[in-house]
């Protein structure tokens, strides 16, 4: 259920309790209105860990970018805090057209990762995700769980490939040499993340 709280007093006391909590980390404000996104859970948490580990060791080592477990980014030239998305896992690449501005990065990265809770809106963050210029966008669903990328064609973000347990595809990124799959085998249900050139892998047991 959503809340809307038109009270400022109570608005600005409940966003300082937020912020000495800690749990504002994944909030964001769409067009000036301030969203409140669900506190991520355990497993949420472990994803974007192991999924930062894989990037970091193909992309920051091999120094061809940089990765972040988050980051505020804006479409906005002046005042970034009128409109912002917080991924959970972005990727510029050395090349990105990006801007770097400390506090947030002023267009979209060449890879985000979007992990799916309960009740957050990570979909109808698409148009702004492709207005910024975002190249990939991989969504990670748990409910129930599929692995969806999407591509950046005609200044919209399209769907590319999906992996599920039933079918297992194996999805190419095309921006970072890692390949995402869930497969349902012997071992139990995984989410194995591989280095396109096969020399190293990494799975999450799910």
């Amino acid at each position: 259920m959503a809340t809307l709280i038109t009270d400022p007093l109570f608005e600005a006391s409940l966003l300082e309790q937020r912020q000495a909590a800690g749990a504002d980390h994944h909030d964001e404000v769409w067009e000036g209105v301030y969203w409140m996104a669900p506190l991520p859970n355990n497993e949420h948490q472990g994803l974007v860990f192991k999924l930062g580990r894989a990037l970091a060791a193909v992309v920051d080592d091999r120094r061809l970018g940089e990765t972040f477990p988050g980051a505020n980014i804006t479409d906005q030239p002046t005042d970034w805090t009128h409109n912002y998305r917080c991924p959970d896992v972005v990727v510029f690449l050395n090349e990105t057209t990006a801007e770097n501005r400390d506090t947030h990065w002023f267009g979209g990265p060449d890879l985000a990762i979007e992990i799916v809770s309960e009740g957050d809106r990570t979909r109808e963050k698409l148009g702004f995700y492709a207005r910024v210029g975002t190249r990939e966008l991989l969504v990670v669903d748990r409910y129930p769980w599929s692995l969806q990328l999407y591509r950046l064609q005609n200044d919209r973000l399209e769907l590319s490939a999906e992996s599920t347990f039933d079918n297992e595809v194996t999805i190419d990124s095309a921006i970072v040499p890692l390949s995402f799959q869930l497969c349902a085998g012997d071992a139990g249900r995984q989410f194995v993340i591989r280095e396109q050139n096969g020399e190293q892998s990494w799975t999450i047991r799910v």
